[in-house]
């Protein structure tokens, strides 16, 4: 008797958490240089 062993779904499992964690750290980059960029227009105004 022969089994195959199913590698799709880790493939499909591993690219979908690679995508997810670009995603947030996309995200959490542009959340914070918005923060920055207020912060530095705030500075100016002074």
């Amino acid at each position: 008797m022969h089994e195959t062993f199913a590698q799709w779904p880790y493939v499909i499992a591993a690219y979908a958490l690679g995508l997810g964690a670009t995603l947030a750290l996309v995200l959490t980059s542009w959340l914070a240089m918005r923060r920055a960029e207020k912060r530095r227009d705030e500075a100016r105004k002074l």
